[in-house]
């Protein structure tokens, strides 16, 4: 047995104590039926599973682990039991049938908001209908180890199962508990940061993190840490308000990493406050002068001001740090047309095209329009039909033209074109 699970509540400060007290005497008082709900992390779960045993040995103990969502917890409980001589049921992992019914948007759910109540989850319209069948089929002091999201869950749409309850308590943390919580969530965040998180799993990750964000064991590092992967699962979800929310408050801790200015910019660049995404890429020039993305979306924040010299600027800079980048040149190239520079636009233009011609159209398309505004009207056609040829459907629309474009009288057509 681990040492640091059985001796979990050896340090407990006295009201905490007080509080799993109270939880162990109405276990042991309990017999037959009973339902008590348990606020706790998974890390205090599983203190609390190892530790009880020890301290009320005699009542027979066991667990139901729930690994997925279920409709039915009739019948998995009935198959576990089977055979068993069990006083109290621990169950754990009721969320996972949760979370996929949880249709509001993340900016609520970091708000503490409910979405329409008549949106019932099976397992709990399961839990209410059945409740009477749980207290005459099982005489069991059941136990359900829950975090707050789920205890509200219950309480607002289980209230006939949830009004049954024997007690609801929630369980004592220590510093080093919230710690071994928090590593572990980050750590998983490090290794799950290039892959795509469904839904439910990005809901419960957002749970998790406000459970330790709560802890008044958290330290500030660490607080910091989990508001920024907190900021990054909001904007994963294209919630950029509620993403910009909490780099704003990682900000304000003043534990300063150069990726909150970055990924804050580009939260307000994407809600078009362009002005602000700029002054949080230079903080992180500041931080870092080399950074190639904050100088690339500095400039298209300047270009999108229709500042061009600027954006240009900007572009110019990264391309310094990695000028085999199509994005880059293709925009400098954009910069440049709107100035009416068209030589300069035409050798980003080319710039882009040597590296991967093959994915250009958009860019031949420009290179086209900066010819024919130079009257030069042969190159201009050339460069349209590479473009056609690279994605017809994809610019037929925008050059107006039909699939036996084969240059006889375009010179007028696409002069319209680009009036």
């Amino acid at each position: 047995m681990n040492p640091n699970l059985s001796d979990w509540d050896d340090d407990l400060p006295p009201e905490a104590e007080e509080a799993y007290q109270d939880l162990l005497r109405a276990l042991k008082r309990k017999s037959g039926f009973g339902l008590f709900f348990v606020q706790c992390t998974p890390g205090e779960a599983d203190k609390f599973i190892v530790k009880l045993p020890q301290q009320i040995p005699q009542k027979k103990i066991a667990v139901l682990r729930l690994v997925e969502a279920i409709d039915n917890l009739y019948q998995p409980v009935a198959e576990f039991v089977k055979d068993k001589q069990v006083d109290i049921l621990l169950i754990t992992g009721l969320e996972y049938s949760l979370y996929k019914y949880e249709k509001r948007s993340f900016g609520a759910i970091t708000e503490g908001k409910f979405s329409n109540l008549t949106s019932v989850p099976h397992i709990l319209n399961h839990l209410n209908q059945q409740r009477e069948r749980f207290r005459d089929d099982f005489a069991i002091s059941f136990v359900f180890l829950l975090r707050s999201f789920s205890i509200n869950y219950l309480i607002h749409r289980a209230p006939d199962f949830f009004d049954w309850r024997s007690g609801v308590f929630e369980l004592p943390t220590t510093p080093e508990l919230v710690e071994q919580e928090s590593n572990r969530l980050l750590d998983e965040a490090s290794c799950q940061k290039d892959l795509k998180l469904s839904h439910e799993k990005k809901i419960e990750k957002v749970l998790e993190i406000q459970d330790l964000l709560s802890e008044k064991h958290q330290t500030e590092i660490v607080r910091a840490s989990l508001l920024f992967e907190l900021g990054n699962l909001l904007f994963a979800a294209n919630e950029y308000e509620a993403a910009l929310s909490s780099y704003e408050k990682v900000i304000e801790l003043k534990i300063y990493n150069y990726s909150t200015w970055y990924k804050k910019g580009e939260a307000l660049r994407i809600l078009g406050r362009y002005e602000e995404a700029i002054t949080n890429y230079d903080e992180v020039l500041v931080f870092n002068p080399d950074d190639y993305w904050a100088w690339y979306h500095r400039g298209l924040s300047f270009s999108e001001l229709g500042r061009y010299e600027e954006a240009i600027n900007s572009y110019d800079q990264a391309l310094k740090i990695n000028n085999k980048d199509i994005e880059s040149w293709g925009n400098r190239g954009m910069a440049f047309y709107y100035l009416g520079i068209y030589e300069q636009a035409i050798a980003s233009y080319d710039k882009a095209i040597e590296m991967k011609p093959e994915c250009c159209g958009g860019v031949y398309y420009y290179k086209a329009c900066c010819f024919a505004k130079q009257d030069i009207i042969k190159f201009a056609i050339e460069n349209l039909q590479r473009a056609i040829a690279i994605s017809y459907e994809k610019y037929k629309n925008r050059a107006k033209i039909d699939s036996n474009f084969d240059g006889i009288r375009q010179d007028e057509r696409f002069k319209a074109l680009i009036q």
